[in-house]
């Protein structure tokens, strides 16, 4: 009778385990795509991703670099101050993307330039992405908004 009780007590770990693992692989392989690391403009020039790797990217648009495209084509890039990544997207832009402006990006960094498939700008204002603000502190160039 002692036997069985620690065989059902193994079996039962053994079953557990196995149940977590699985869920855990589960979970991981449906979060594979919903995952997207953020980088400033700094961190990509000091490592490039991979071209495979989706991410996104936050700064402000430098000025003097948005150009509008044939068709729906958008070129301009983004700084945090220490270093400039040049970003191509093609799409709609949000009504307040422009130049100066905070901006986050997500896409593929492909031979030296972003390429982006969805581009997120502030949504008022005053506000500006969590991330984009940290990377500019972190590179001196973020001043508070007044008012």
């Amino acid at each position: 009778m002692r036997g069985l009780k620690k065989k059902r007590r193994i079996q039962v770990i053994v079953v557990a385990a196995v149940a977590l693992t699985l869920s855990t692989a589960l979970i991981g392989y449906a979060m594979r795509d919903g995952i997207n690391f953020f980088r400033s403009p700094a961190q990509i020039f000091a490592e490039p991703p991979l071209p495979s790797e989706v991410f996104r990217i936050g700064g402000l648009v430098a000025e003097g670099t948005l150009v509008r495209g044939q068709g729906e084509t958008i070129t301009f890039s983004v700084t945090d101050g220490a270093a400039i990544v040049p970003v191509s997207y093609t799409g709609v832009l949000p009504d307040l993307f422009g130049e100066g402006e905070g901006m986050v990006g997500t896409g593929r960094y492909v031979d030296g330039v972003f390429q982006a498939h969805e581009i997120l700008a502030r949504h008022d204002e005053t506000y500006m992405p969590k991330e984009v603000i940290d990377a500019l502190k972190e590179q001196g160039v973020y001043v508070e908004p007044t008012g």
